[in-house]
C-alpha cells in the first residue's frame, strides 16, 4: 500500500468547473408564491396579512405633534458636553501621530492604535513597555505596545517628512514620561 507525501487537496469550486459560482452569471428566479407562503407559518402569515390590511384600510391619520421645546429639558449634546466639562480637560501632554492607514494617540487615559479598520487601545496599567524606533531611512516611525503576557503589538507610520518623525519621538516620550509608570509589576 502506498502513502501520499504530498498536500492534501481539496476539489476545486471555481468559475472553471461551477459556472453558477460566479455572482450574477445566472439570473435571479423568482420563487412561486405558494413556495414562500408555505415557508412562513400560518400564525406569522396571518398577523402580517392583518397588519398589513389594517393600515391599507385606515385613513392618513395626521403625524404626531412635535413636543413642544421645553426649556427645562436638556437635549442629548448638552449632556455630553457637561460629562466631558465633569471630567475635565487632560491637563498633561497628549500625543497623537497618524499617516493614510494609521493613527496612535496617547493621552492621559492610555494608548489607542488603529490601523485600517482594526483598532484596538490599552490603559496605562495594561502596558509592559512601550518602544519607538526610526526607520532606516528616516521617514518611517513604529511604535510597539508590550503587555505583561508577552504579547506586542506595532504599528507603523509614513511620516511626511523626517523632521516629523524627530518631534512624534519627543512628544511619546513626554507623554510616556508623564503616565507610564516603570516600577509597576
Amino acid at each position: 500500500m502506498e502513502q501520499s507525501n504530498g498536500p492534501i487537496m481539496q476539489p476545486l469550486r471555481a468559475a472553471s468547473a461551477d459556472p453558477g459560482f460566479v455572482p450574477g452569471l445566472t439570473g435571479v428566479t423568482d420563487a412561486p408564491q405558494d413556495a414562500v407562503r408555505d415557508a412562513v407559518p400560518d400564525e406569522v402569515s396571518d398577523e402580517a396579512t392583518e397588519r398589513v390590511g389594517s393600515d391599507a384600510d385606515a385613513p392618513d391619520a395626521p403625524d404626531a405633534p412635535d413636543a413642544p421645546d421645553a426649556p427645562d429639558a436638556p437635549d442629548a449634546s448638552e449632556g455630553q458636553d457637561a460629562a466631558e466639562d465633569a471630567a475635565g480637560p487632560a491637563d498633561g501632554p497628549v500625543f497623537e501621530a497618524a499617516d493614510r492607514r494609521g493613527r496612535i494617540v496617547a493621552d492621559a487615559e492610555g494608548v489607542r492604535l488603529s490601523y485600517d479598520e482594526e483598532a484596538c487601545e490599552f490603559r496605562w496599567d495594561e502596558l509592559a513597555a512601550v518602544e519607538s524606533a526610526k526607520g532606516r531611512f528616516g521617514k518611517r516611525f513604529t511604535v510597539t505596545v508590550h503587555t505583561p503576557d508577552r504579547r506586542w503589538y506595532p504599528i507603523d507610520l509614513l511620516a511626511p517628512d523626517r523632521g516629523r518623525v524627530a518631534a512624534w519621538e519627543a512628544e511619546l516620550d513626554a507623554v510616556l514620561d508623564a503616565y507610564f509608570d516603570d516600577e509597576a509589576p
